[in-house]
């Protein structure tokens, strides 16, 4: 006899039997087959073929009225030969109607149906096929829009709960809840860090749920000295000794098992460590399996991997897995800043800054072991004002997750050894490279790279750092002189910057004004101004050049 395929079902959840049973406008009645309440309908399906088989999916309600039967069916073995193809093919159940060929159900067809198990219906003369087809449909639309608004509240109060003082703690609770089950959080070296929810009641199965977590870790490669319990996936004691996977009684020998490859169901699928020969392949982002009745399932948490979210509960539907997938999404965020340290240190490196130290005593915790100096970059986009996502996005395009966002502005500290190259939709100005006592003079560096890229439609402008006259000048004789040249101006801070740009432009009044984001003849105006304050002729290039001096050094 051929086996019975598994059912292509829809992705909407299943109508069950006895939902169909109980509506009374139907009248339906089951005449025959196990009354099992777990039965479910995947959709309804008429044919008068007399092999229904090559044209079932599975899961189906299958109607007939019987006009495929030929006069001398009564033997019974034509109905057995029909129920076992239905079978075969996967169908949940037959209906058969009354109307127009058959006043009563063949016994023949009652008897194959107990034979094999398959549930049979009575369909009255009053009830069309297109109605039962139409009643399944509607069936199914309730329990889908019951499904979304149950996904949609739980991902609300994760969602909630995750602003919580305690959310990693908050979220966990609120899972295990919207399941029913169990929720467990596994630390990258395997440790259980927090969990929620009823725990499973025999120890092997919580061993079963942490080999699956391992499952979806990537290995790690032992570092050295390491004993075989680390590679084994195992913790170590203080005194040496290898502890159990998570889980385990901590005073039990540690016995490792492999991973469950032929019950598990892996996304994308691998095995959880290579075979000897074999080539290594992408490690899984989820995996699933049952253990004893119960459904265990584990997700990795961001792209690192290192934590990972485990579920065990009593049942496993679609609704269930996003539910799942929410909670991991936002664990995700809430532990990605651990994964690899990197947001603790930069967090450590802002508080010590707001409580006094100096950028020298905070660099190694932005870059560890590096020496070599910073460039800052400012940036703006074309036509649209810079938000958080576009800021983010441009520091990790330049490789440096160190970024401001000002007004319009967006400014990017990128260690040294990255050079910063064009963008595309940006313009870039970018410093010279300086140590950290020097940001604050690669700051105004990059400001006005900026404003020369902006004024000269250039994607990117770097800082000149080629020595010059100016060098020959003691910078304390430079300052005191650009101070006292520049007095007369002292007072509106505009003018100065007007008169450096102006300068910087040769002259131009329409790049000016573009660079400084004001009409032209306000550029006029100011630099008039200027000219009266100082009692120069700005015409004169020897002027030009000293107030040019003057300006880099003020």
């Amino acid at each position: 006899m051929t086996e019975p395929i598994a059912p292509a079902v829809p992705p909407t959840p299943p109508v069950p039997l006895a939902a169909l049973l109980a509506r009374e406008d139907l009248g339906l009645r089951q005449i025959a087959g196990p009354e099992d309440p777990d039965t479910v309908i995947h959709w309804a399906h008429t044919s008068e073929m007399a092999d229904p088989y090559p044209y079932l999916l599975g899961g189906e309600l299958l109607l007939t009225a019987g006009v495929h039967v030929p006069e001398a069916a009564g033997s019974g073995a034509y109905f057995y030969d029909y129920v076992s193809r239905i079978v075969a093919a996967g169908g949940a159940a037959l209906g058969f109607g009354l109307a127009p060929v058959h006043d009563t159900v063949p016994r023949a067809l009652v008897a194959a149906c107990e034979a094999h198990g398959l549930p049979l219906l009575d369909v009255p003369p009053r009830t069309t096929f297109s109605g039962v087809a139409r009643a399944v449909w509607q069936l199914m639309a309730q329990a889908r829009l019951a499904e979304l608004r149950r996904v949609t509240e739980a991902q609300q109060s994760l969602t909630a709960a995750a602003s919580r003082p305690d959310p990693v703690p908050s979220v966990l609770r609120q899972l295990a809840q919207r399941l029913a089950g169990h929720a467990v959080l596994y630390g990258p070296d395997g440790t259980l860090i927090a969990s929620a929810g009823r725990t499973p009641t025999t120890p092997d199965t919580r061993e079963a749920l942490a080999r699956l977590a391992s499952v979806v870790r990537p290995l790690r490669t032992p570092s050295a000295g390491a004993g075989e319990g680390d590679a084994a996936g195992g913790t170590a004691r203080e005194d040496g000794t290898a502890a159990g996977p998570p889980g385990t009684d901590i005073d039990a020998p540690l016995k490792p098992e492999p991973a469950p490859e032929a019950d598990a169901a892996l996304r994308p699928g691998t095995d959880p460590e290579p075979r000897p020969g074999s080539t290594p392949r992408p490690t899984p982002t989820s995996a699933t399996d049952t253990h004893h009745g119960t459904h265990l399932a584990a997700y990795a948490l961001g792209t690192a991997g290192g934590f990972v979210l485990g579920v065990a509960a009593g049942q496993r539907t679609a609704g269930d897995h996003t539910i799942a997938s929410v909670a991991a999404v936002l664990l995700s965020l809430l532990t990605g800043e651990h994964q690899s340290g990197a947001g603790a240190d930069r967090s450590s490196a802002l508080v010590r800054l707001l409580l006094g130290a100096s950028a020298e005593e905070v660099v190694p915790l932005l870059r560890p072991g590096r020496e070599e100096p910073w460039v800052v970059v400012h940036a703006r986009p074309e036509g649209r004002t810079p938000d958080a996502v576009t800021a983010a996005a441009l520091g990790a395009a330049l490789g440096s997750p160190l970024t401001d966002l000002a007004r319009d502005v967006v400014r990017v500290l990128v260690p040294g050894g990255r050079e910063p190259e064009p963008q595309p939709g940006w313009t870039l100005g970018v410093s010279a490279p300086a140590q950290p006592a020097d940001w604050s003079a690669a700051d105004a560096q990059a400001a006005r790279a900026l404003a020369r890229a902006r004024a000269t439609r250039t994607a990117l402008v770097r800082h000149g750092a080629r020595p010059g006259l100016a060098d020959l000048v003691p910078p304390a004789d430079a300052e005191a002189h650009a101070r006292a040249l520049l007095a007369p101006l002292a007072a509106g801070p505009a003018l100065a910057e007007t008169l450096r740009a102006w300068l910087s432009l040769h002259g131009s009044w329409d790049r000016t004004a573009v660079a400084l984001g004001v009409h032209r003849n306000t550029v006029r105006q100011r630099i008039a101004r200027c000219a009266t304050l100082l009692g120069a002729d700005l015409d004169d290039p020897d002027v030009r050049m000293e107030l040019w001096f003057a300006l880099r050094r003020g």
